[in-house]
């Protein structure tokens, strides 16, 4: 008799343990998704458009970390960022003529190569060809031109954002701005 006492005791105590932690046991922190985003605005006469996946911070390190110095990168998450103009733009002595783009850049410690390419992938990203990983689904052969642009230091900025200004465009995010010159 003291003996089955003692195993439905324990079984209580066990049941009431098991409650216990599992009604108040916290889930790991999540990272949220990345939401698609869309900045707008005018450069000279054309209207320019730039579609992206905004991913946030949330914590991590991101550039030079998760998004390596002198890899491609999608400029954004998801699918590939898109730029939209209405008009032939000049950046930097290159012409990109009026139509839709993808954007890709090659982020550096002070250098980054900003890409403009004329293919439009359904995703931003693709099996590494060099070896295991994923890595940006620009196809080179595609490229219109490629311009450099120096990076400058920013206030920090959770979530990526890009911003068209008269005189360009330009991605703000952890502490960096990166600016792209048009006209």
């Amino acid at each position: 008799m003291k003996k089955l006492f003692q195993l439905t005791a324990l079984a209580a105590f066990v049941i009431a343990l098991f409650t216990v932690t599992t009604t108040f046991a916290q889930d790991a922190p999540k990272i949220k998704k990345a939401v698609d985003e869309v900045a707008q605005g005018k450069i000279g006469n054309a209207n320019v458009t730039i579609n992206y996946g905004s991913p946030s911070l949330q914590g991590r390190e991101i550039l030079g970390k998760i998004e390596p110095y002198g890899k491609p990168w999608r400029a954004g998450a998801n699918a590939a960022t898109k730029v939209t103009t209405t008009a032939e733009l000049n950046i930097d002595g290159h012409k990109l003529p009026a139509g839709v783009y993808s954007l890709y850049m090659v982020p550096g410690e002070k250098d980054w190569k900003v890409i403009f390419n004329s293919a439009i992938p359904s995703w931003g990203i693709a099996k590494d060809p060099k070896g295991p990983g994923m890595t940006a689904a620009n196809d080179p052969t595609k490229d219109l031109f490629s311009i450099n642009v120096k990076a400058k230091a920013a206030g920090p900025t959770e979530k990526l954002r890009y911003e068209v200004r008269p005189n360009g465009i330009a991605l703000v995010w952890e502490n960096v701005e990166v600016f792209i010159p048009a006209k």
